[in-house]
């Protein structure tokens, strides 16, 4: 392991802590030539370290250390492995063990079969068996976080095909997800998922049963204003309440804006043009019992 990784501890962070302050406590039964070598090679200032004084590789086979190692026969495999890992003694379980898999170096890294393929053909004189245990190891933890992600996307696009059926077969204008600023003060964010029609918006929160929807007779104006630098939807509700709106994306901004706002207008002029009715008030925010929603893109028409 690593000579920096003392207590068996597994927090990088503390690992580049001591590589980079820790002097490296070689053990008394090191051989002169083996305490030369590593000293060498561990040296922080890398004009001091072994390898870098100029001859590069052959500084280092030319090392005490390697005195009577006839390097063409190491390139030809010709030695026997110095050491054979006892058969289901395989020390892979971690692969922290086998090194640095640091999530930003990794992430969103997918391994194939075929890499398993390439990685066959590498020359390493050790045990077939703790060979493919290595790599089954890094395989399978560099995976895991892709794999993850891969199964949330499938999980959710599974869920996106309910919501164009949703969609489909109505007089859906535009649907997506917004930001609505909620709760009493009207100080946090929801993510909803929002549906225009011709006379209404509905929306619903995800692992919600009900939607709900504010009809064009309620909206009093559609309306652009700016909560910290950020562009949002201003619906200026009959009994002086606001309906704010904020979308993922500038071009989802100016798409959703230019619908509302031309629905409304289209709502508006309908609404001047129909019968009235006396004392008939309708909620402007009510529920609705129906099937739950799902999920699309905004930019689905």
């Amino acid at each position: 392991h690593s000579p920096f990784r003392q207590h068996k501890t597994k927090d990088k962070h503390e690992i580049d802590r001591m590589t980079l302050t820790v002097n490296v406590e070689l053990p008394e039964a090191f051989s002169p030539e083996l305490r030369s070598l590593l000293e060498g090679l561990l040296q922080r200032d890398a004009s001091k370290r072994l390898g870098c004084h100029g001859g590069g590789a052959q500084e280092v086979k030319e090392h005490i250390f390697f005195k009577g190692i006839d390097w063409q026969q190491v390139y030809l495999q010709k030695y026997p492995p110095p050491l054979i890992p006892p058969r289901g003694e395989v020390n892979a379980a971690d692969a922290f063990d086998i090194g640095s898999f640091d999530e930003e170096d990794t992430k969103g890294i997918k391994l194939l079969d075929c890499d398993q393929d390439l990685y066959k053909n590498f020359p390493l004189v050790i045990s077939e068996r703790w060979q493919q245990e290595v790599a089954e190891t890094v395989y399978e933890a560099v995976n895991a976080d892709t794999d993850k992600i891969e199964a949330r996307k499938r999980a959710k696009n599974k869920q996106l095909g309910h919501e164009e059926d949703y969609a489909l077969g109505r007089d859906c204008i535009m649907h997506g997800y917004m930001l609505k600023l909620g709760n009493p003060f009207l100080t946090q964010w929801q993510r909803r998922y929002f549906y225009l029609f011709p006379n209404r918006l509905e929306w619903r929160g995800e692992g919600e049963s009900r939607q709900n929807l504010l009809t064009m007779e309620q909206i009093l104006s559609v309306e652009e204003t700016q909560i910290k630098d950020k562009k949002c939807i201003l619906l200026r509700i009959k009994g002086g309440k606001q309906f704010v709106l904020q979308c993922e994306s500038d071009p989802e901004f100016v798409q959703w804006k230019k619908e509302l706002t031309e629905t409304f207008t289209e709502a508006q002029r309908l609404l001047r043009r129909a019968p009235k009715f006396l004392n008939k008030s309708r909620p402007g925010v009510v529920e609705l019992s129906k099937p739950p929603l799902c999920h699309r893109n905004s930019n689905g028409l």
